[in-house]
């Protein structure tokens, strides 16, 4: 496609052969450098469409389109009087009389040439790679690929456990297939992870459900027996799988320079000196087909910087590319994974610092030099937080403080922010590298006016690369806003410039259902692009949705919203099948349910348990079971016990004046129409309440966010205190209520927690941060001070009023029932390792895997 034809003036052509992120990149440096008026510029892409974002190409299967992910304003060519030739290969360059030649037919001469070609994934000479179903991960058409594989298959395989392939593996979970991983090397991202890393995280990428198999050579793939494929391995297991997705690495594309003439490396790549410039003096080589000292670099930020470098060039500026940090931060599969500088201490002097959290899956590691004063590398896994100060202080060789495990441990002395704050980093530290920002044009940009993420964006482009910069350019904005005096915004990220506070509000008053409507009016911009939103503000997204409209997270326009727990509409437990916890109000269950319950968990091998919550939990069913376990259970008079949402979980009592001796009231009763009232109620975080029939307190009441303990004078309300990791008790709110009494003070109490709580704020750390506390609560809620009550109740009423059962509407619903089945064209499960014990099953442990010894009792359906 040919959009326009460029400025008569023009002195000189230049030709761009590709049009993928660097190609694009260096279109748009161009287009801003002063020298842009004297070209013409003509580029070829032999994809059918313009630049679109190859990072977050698994958002392909989460919901966005082609045009979400494209790099390419509106216009922006035609704009700018740059003429594209899309769908149409390069296929001849003659370096003699400087053309080119495309596969349509069409000859170009330029006087300058840039070759931003890019890559090719690599796949290994495996006999059989070639087998239908055999697949790369590389462009919109690749995924369209994938997409038609998946509709008829179940299992995938991903060949490569590097970034890419992890990333290519959550396109295969979000596809629906059973997903496994298969690495050559005994770890996963062998290059930027050591061995404590790495094996953090395969467990937690192997509790979501993808199965991981390091040390794994393929030696061929033949036709499968259950399906499509068969992988059998050099040490003689196999696989059955549908689809093998290789993501083995890349391979620079240089056929063209190649037959022209152009130096190459001896195992690839476009050879080029500092300013990019191959060994034709009028070539230009930048991005991944680019060889500089020895080194293709596999990542888009050393492309930008390359493209940066051949823009100054032709414009006679001076400037040189002498290499790339290749550090990384990125968060796979919801897993934060960062590797800095030389994470394996390669170094024989260099020393190491580990600090394990087991219980919150943490791992982080710090190598620095023998005399403790340089850091050499890093590598976080589970928590990156650390990531943007460690990078700086690495990039700008920064001295280490006396004990260097502090950095990574910052209870000791102060806080890391503490210790290397924005302040302590050097105007000359990079902070965004695939636009090569300092901290001092952030500094700059601060003080010409910019004072929201979206201005910096704006005006210096940092944050907009792969993202991995954002935390620490808002630190440093932060900082010198402060400084100057000006309040520091309370973002709830950076797609949205309000708290979750005020994004519900704006929800309720506009009345905006979807996230796309919700982006669209009030997201933050950037060039004409609506951002893809993030995991803070599309959950948050959908909590507000769920809380104002209860929306259903089966919604298709809901599922990109949600956690795994929400989309299965069950906890994903560590073996990756679910859990099925049906409400039982008040704790009070009928024989005749007990028996169905024993009945089903029989049916289908459950593990059975009661909770802390008074609930009877049937652990070990696969996804495709659910439907028809819920469809059993709500024939039984079961609902969900929407154990996987933020909402109302469990209404636990004591039995209360009926049975109990001491007992002052019917607890029993209460906890039931307590639980009832607010079953489906969705929150900003989990809520839990309890009701004692007397002050021997035996329902724990106190430790609930709304509690009720009986007395002869009427019921004691006790609010926001929690257990779990940091408990808290609850405060005394009001006493000697009636039953009608309580339900208004509660209605009103739940509905302002909803409406002016933060993201995932429990009611305990609500109220610690509730200007006034205690008393100020009860003056809203008991006195009605702002006059509010009124219509907090009517909003309370009208949710109880639309509550629908999850379970229910999900079978009700062909199209919601559909996303419950693993398989599309069968109705197989997947066998499941479970070992017995204690006369249950239970999930088979790695050991026990890899010893043989589970025993396999699921029953097939």
């Amino acid at each position: 496609m040919q959009q326009t034809q460029h400025t008569q003036h023009a002195a000189q052509t230049i030709v761009v052969v590709g049009n993928g992120m660097v190609g694009h990149s260096f279109i748009e440096k161009l287009v801003k450098s002063p020298g842009f008026k004297q070209f013409n510029v003509q580029v070829f892409g032999e994809e059918p469409r313009m630049a679109y974002d190859r990072v977050y190409l698994s958002s392909y299967f989460s919901g966005k389109t082609a045009d979400d992910l494209s790099l390419v304003t509106p216009n922006f060519y035609q704009d700018n009087g740059v003429s594209i030739h899309l769908n149409d290969k390069v296929v001849a360059l003659d370096l003699a009389a400087k053309t080119v030649t495309s596969a349509s037919g069409k000859t170009v001469a330029f006087d300058k040439l840039v070759l931003a070609t890019g890559s090719y994934p690599f796949v290994p000479p495996i006999t059989g790679n070639d087998r239908p179903g055999c697949l790369v991960y590389r462009t919109i058409e690749d995924l369209e690929a994938m997409k038609a594989v998946a509709a008829t298959g179940k299992v995938g395989v991903v060949v490569g456990g590097g970034l890419l392939g992890l990333e290519a593996a959550k396109a295969l979970v979000d596809l629906g297939l059973q997903t496994h991983v298969v690495e050559f090397a005994p770890r996963l991202m062998p290059v930027q992870l050591d061995e404590g890393g790495a094996a953090l995280l395969k467990r937690k990428i192997e509790k979501l459900g993808v199965r991981v198999h390091t040390a794994h050579a393929t030696k061929q793939i033949v036709a499968g027996q259950t399906c499509l494929n068969k992988m059998e391995f050099a040490d003689g297991e196999f696989l059955e799988t549908d689809m093998v997705l290789f993501s083995a690495g890349i391979r620079p594309r240089d056929e063209l320079a190649k037959l022209a003439g152009l130096v190459t490396g001896p195992r690839g790549g476009i050879t080029i000196n500092d300013q990019c410039l191959t060994s034709h003096p009028d070539v230009f080589a930048i991005g991944e087909c680019a060889l500089h000292n020895g080194m293709i670099y596999g990542l888009v930020a050393p492309g930008y910087a390359m493209a940066q470098v051949a823009v100054d060039t032709l414009n006679a500026e001076a400037a040189h590319f002498s290499g790339a940090d290749m550090s990384t931060k990125l968060k796979l599969m919801g897993v934060d994974v960062a590797s800095i500088g030389d994470p394996h201490g390669n170094d024989e002097t260099a020393l190491s610092y580990v600090y394990e959290n087991g219980p919150e899956e943490i791992y982080k590691k710090l190598v620095v030099s023998a005399d403790g004063q340089t850091l050499l590398g890093a590598v976080l896994v589970g928590d990156a937080d650390d990531f943007g100060n460690l990078l700086q202080i690495k990039l700008n060789n920064m001295t280490l403080p006396e004990h260097p495990d502090s950095l990574i441990l910052p209870n000791r002395g102060g806080s890391t922010t503490e210790l290397f704050g924005p302040d302590a980093l050097p105007n000359s530290a990079q902070l965004c590298s695939c636009y090569a920002v300092t901290k001092g044009q952030i500094v700059e940009a601060v003080a010409g006016g910019c004072c929201t993420m979206a201005d910096i964006k704006a005006n210096t482009q940092a944050g907009t690369g792969c993202g991995g910069c954002v935390q620490l350019v808002t630190n440093v904005l932060n900082s010198e806003l402060t400084k100057l005096g000006v309040e520091v915004n309370t973002d709830l990220c950076e797609h949205f410039g309000f708290t979750r506070q005020e994004l519900y509000h704006l929800c309720k008053v506009e009345n905006i259902t979807t996230f796309e409507d919700l982006m669209a009016r009030h997201g933050h911009h950037h060039d004409g692009h609506q951002g893809h939103g993030c995991e803070i503000c599309k959950q948050a997204a959908g909590n507000i949705f769920a809380s104002l409209w209860n929306s259903y997270a089966l919604e298709k326009d809901k599922i990109p919203l949600q956690d795994t727990n929400d989309n299965y509409l069950g906890n994903m437990q560590k073996d990756g099948t679910y859990s099925v916890i049906p409400r039982v109000p008040g704790g009070e269950i009928t024989p005749q349910k007990l028996i169905v319950l024993g009945q089903i968990a029989t049916q289908y091998g459950l593990y059975t348990k009661i909770n802390g919550g008074q609930r009877i939990v049937l652990f070990g069913a696969q996804m495709n079971d659910l439907p028809d376990i819920w469809r059993q259970l709500i024939a039984a008079g079961f609902e969900s016990g929407q154990a996987y949402a933020k909402a109302l979980r469990t209404v636990k009592s004591c039995v209360g004046s009926t049975w109990c001796r001491y007992g002052l009231d019917d607890s029993v009763t209460m906890a039931i129409e307590l639980e009832n009232r607010y079953k489906g109620l969705r929150s900003p975080h989990k809520i839990k309440m309890g009701v004692s029939g007397c002050t021997r307190e035996c329902a724990e009441a106190q430790a609930k966010d709304i509690g009720l303990i009986s007395t002869e004078e009427g019921w004691n309300l006790y609010v926001c205190g929690n257990g779990g990791m940091k408990p808290r008790h609850a405060d005394l709110f009001a006493t000697k209520l009636t039953q009608a009494q309580v339900f208004q003070y509660v209605d009103r109490l739940l509905m302002f927690y909803i409406k002016t709580a933060d993201r995932l704020q429990r009611t305990a750390t609500w109220l610690d941060n509730l200007e006034g506390g205690l008393t100020y609560l009860q003056a809203v809620v008991i006195d009605d001070s702002l006059g509010l009550a009124a219509d907090l109740e009517a909003q309370m009423a009208q949710l109880h009023a639309s509550y629908e059962c999850d379970w229910q509407r999900a079978i009700n619903n062909p199209e919601f029932t559909q996303r419950f089945k693993s398989f599309v064209n069968v109705e197989d499960k997947a066998p499941q390792p479970f070992v017995l014990e204690r006369g249950q099953i239970r999930p088979a442990t790695q050991a026990e895997r890899l010893a043989g010894i589970a025993v396999e009792i699921k029953q097939i359906a």
